[in-house]
């Protein structure tokens, strides 16, 4: 359980990102904008690693000698991309947009979440139970988009690199205890 709302907070960090420049852009603070902002992040972000585990499922006989590779060759190349982001100096770009435009809104949670979708394909090799780990992670996606809104409204865009250089940072620490763990190095 432990392992998951690590991954649960590592996947979150794009989505927080977002939600930090959402909440930077507004005035004055519209608390029903970042539960609307919460909530997609929240259910795509639970959502992604269920399709993920159900494709997972259809691959699984080929590749099982494999997961523990597949795992950390995935959360590695998810956090690498996050941490790469992290030192980018586009700012929030697309996302900083102010208002609450319901369809920009969808797509930055599947943009957001995608990297989800590849975490569900490796539960499905490592036997994780999907739907509680799913809902874990969109309550974690969710409570985090929200503070973002929040922190946002309140400290500016500081924290967007912050954010992702750590969540990609856990999803790496993670695939490698993953790998280690099935080398029987840990």
């Amino acid at each position: 359980m432990y392992e998951l709302a690590l991954i649960g907070i590592g996947l979150s960090m794009d989505a927080f990102a977002v939600a930090l420049c959402k909440g930077l852009n507004m005035k004055r603070l519209n608390y029903r904008h970042g539960v609307v902002i919460a909530l997609a992040f929240g259910l795509f972000q639970a959502v992604m690693p269920l399709l993920g585990w159900a494709l997972g499922h259809q691959f699984e006989r080929y590749i099982v000698r494999y997961d523990h590779w597949v795992a950390f060759f995935l959360l590695g190349v998810i956090g690498a991309q996050m941490i790469k982001e992290s030192f980018s100096e586009e700012g929030c770009g697309e996302s900083c947009r102010t208002g609450l435009n319901i369809r920009e809104l969808l797509l930055l949670a599947v943009a957001t979440s995608i990297d989800a979708l590849a975490v569900g394909v490796t539960f499905a090799f490592l036997q994780v139970q999907i739907v509680p780990s799913a809902l874990l992670i969109g309550g974690i996606t969710a409570a985090l988009s929200f503070a973002g809104v929040v922190l946002g409204n309140r400290f500016g865009a500081q924290y967007k690199g912050k954010a992702q250089l750590v969540g990609g940072s856990m999803l790496i620490i993670i695939g490698a205890k993953i790998l280690l763990d099935h080398l029987g190095v840990i």
